[in-house]
């Protein structure tokens, strides 16, 4: 059985590991969006509550195990000094060993956990996440594509869109495209800037303000959104199609003609919510019994 020190260093290590991970989270997210910062926020409550949450019911459990446990033995000992009165009562049953007492525990608690899982998969069927799976997988459906996975990072919009170009056989990476976007907001400043809020006046952005916006895309993780989304149109010179499950398809650049650019707007793809997917063409399954 895990000891009590053993336990709370396992405790101790799990909060590093959330720590590090919300840290993850939060530099992933730029500064000035609020909307998502305030998400952010909610998300990191709910995971620290989970967490402590976890840790005192396995205190609870090991304190009661050792109680048990105690009980357990004090029993036995006590059962091998009785002496026995007649034959009869003699001949006893084998005594189940502590070894294996702790192996049907182990069995049981592993029979729990599996039925907590299942209880949450079928919880997850009716949640928001599964909803918009469905309806964007429908909507991919209909068009004979299917959603490629790009990772959350804050450079998802920007991996996609590099994924979307290896297939029309271009170069650009995904440090070109956050480089030419920083450029190119950079010279038309008049475009873009009275959409930037600070969320800590409500003005919009100042010229030094915007210039660090601009840096950001270019130097950091920062979470592209419509904007980047619309210079890359521009530097691109063609069309870029967002899909989304509950509204119709936002087209930036429109009146390009060349290849679109396709990509997914997930609203609850991940904790932080908002996140940016590829698409490919839909990939059948080969018919094996022919």
């Amino acid at each position: 059985m895990e000891t009590e020190e053993e336990l709370m260093k396992n405790h101790r290590k799990e909060k590093k590991e959330l720590q590090a991970k919300i840290q993850g989270m939060k530099n992933a997210i730029p500064k000035n969006d609020r909307k998502r910062r305030k998400q952010l926020a909610e998300e990191i409550n709910k995971l620290e509550a989970d967490l402590d949450h976890r840790h005192e019911e396995d205190l609870k459990q090991f304190q009661q195990t050792v109680r048990k446990q105690t009980e357990e033995d004090s029993a036995t000992d006590g059962i091998a000094h009785i002496e026995l009165k007649n034959e009869e009562e003699s001949i006893k049953q084998p005594r189940v060993t502590k070894a294996q007492k702790r192996r049907e525990k182990k069995a049981a608690q592993e029979k729990e956990r599996s039925c907590r899982i299942a209880e949450a998969e079928v919880e997850n069927l009716s949640g928001a996440r599964h909803l918009e799976n469905l309806k964007v997988e429908q909507i991919l459906l209909a068009r004979q594509l299917q959603m490629k996975p790009i990772p959350s990072d804050g450079h998802c919009m920007y991996r996609a869109i590099e994924d979307q170009l290896k297939r029309q056989n271009s170069l650009l990476t995904l440090t070109d495209l956050r480089m030419q976007t920083a450029e190119y907001m950079k010279n038309n400043e008049e475009e873009f800037l009275p959409f930037l809020i600070n969320p800590n006046t409500g003005n919009t952005y100042t010229h030094d303000e915007y210039q660090k916006y601009c840096s950001d895309i270019a130097n950091t993780a920062a979470w592209g959104g419509q904007l980047e989304l619309q210079a890359l149109s521009h530097i691109l010179k063609a069309p870029i199609e967002v899909l989304q499950a509950d509204s119709r398809p936002l087209i930036l650049g429109e009146d390009y003609k060349s290849q679109p650019i396709t990509l997914v707007y997930m609203r609850y793809a991940y904790g932080l919510g908002e996140h940016y997917n590829s698409v490919e063409a839909l990939r059948t399954t080969p018919d094996t019994t022919t």
